[in-house]
């Protein structure tokens, strides 16, 4: 039995591991490690697919030397799943968009092809990475796998940062404003939230300027080994595309979709 030192974003806890099992009861944890002045960041991007509202991609270029963003797919696993390709074509028009954005701030997305556990190790040691940052999960599975990969960041002596910000208001803090148990029926969710408040401003949209005095290698081999996949690569074809233009993935498409609703909302109910 070992213990690795876990720092949340609001309390500190320890956890005990064995070598076949690990629990954590809380999401939202930092591995600390002893590293020098300057990391060498790494944001792993899952759902947060934007530069708007990313704490956890703010954190990454705090004290940052290098900078390196990732997104981890499994082609394997893609095509046994059983989803459209309504739904990749969506998630490769988001994951080409937030590569648009990264480039504009002079660094680009790495599309990893792989399991999570057995790719992050390898990046670690092959980039030097000295920080991990993502977004907090949610869901009980990506939970468990947070946990694993917080321990091999511990084994690799990589601080591993996981922020909120998928949701509105942190769930962990809603479960302790109701005495350690998750609210079942809204009333009880509202009266939590009610307590609690009006959720955290966003943080600032990350932009060019934060990027300064940080470097963020491309590899020569980033087009071939690193660049967006083609639906063809995860089974499919355009031809099995049948949406179209009508549902178009990515940051920007959204961020001109809410602009005209809220122009239409203005036009129609203000004076």
């Amino acid at each position: 039995m070992s213990f690795v030192r876990v720092v949340c974003t609001h309390t500190s806890i320890t956890v005990m591991l064995s070598p076949n099992e690990l629990t954590l009861s809380h999401p939202l944890f930092v591995v600390s490690s002893n590293v020098g002045l300057g990391h060498n960041a790494m944001h792993w991007f899952r759902k947060d697919l934007r530069l708007h509202d990313n704490p956890s991609l703010c954190e990454a270029l705090v004290n940052c030397r290098t900078f390196r963003a990732v997104y981890i797919i499994d082609p394997l696993s893609a095509r046994a799943a059983n989803v459209s390709a309504n739904r990749w074509k969506f998630l490769l028009d988001c994951l080409t968009d937030l590569d648009k954005s990264l480039h504009e701030c002079g660094s680009r997305l790495h599309v990893i092809r792989g399991q999570p556990t057995y790719v992050l190790p390898k990046l670690f040691q092959e980039w030097n990475i000295s920080k991990l940052t993502f977004e907090c999960e949610t869901e009980p599975f990506g939970q468990r796998r947070d946990v694993a990969v917080a321990v091999l960041g511990e084994e690799h002596g990589v601080e591993v940062i996981s922020k909120p910000s998928h949701t509105l208001y942190d769930p962990e803090k809603i479960i302790v404003s109701n005495g350690g148990e998750a609210p079942l029926v809204i009333k009880t969710f509202e009266n939590v939230v009610r307590h609690m408040g009006p959720p955290e401003k966003p943080v600032d949209a990350v932009n060019k300027e934060m990027f300064k005095g940080c470097i963020c290698p491309v590899s020569s081999e980033y087009n071939t080994k690193f660049g967006v996949p083609r639906l063809n690569e995860l089974g499919f074809e355009e031809s099995d595309v049948t949406t179209g233009d009508l549902w178009v993935g990515g940051e920007v498409e959204a961020i001109k979709r809410l602009t005209e609703l809220e122009e239409k909302v203005r036009l129609q109910y203000l004076p």
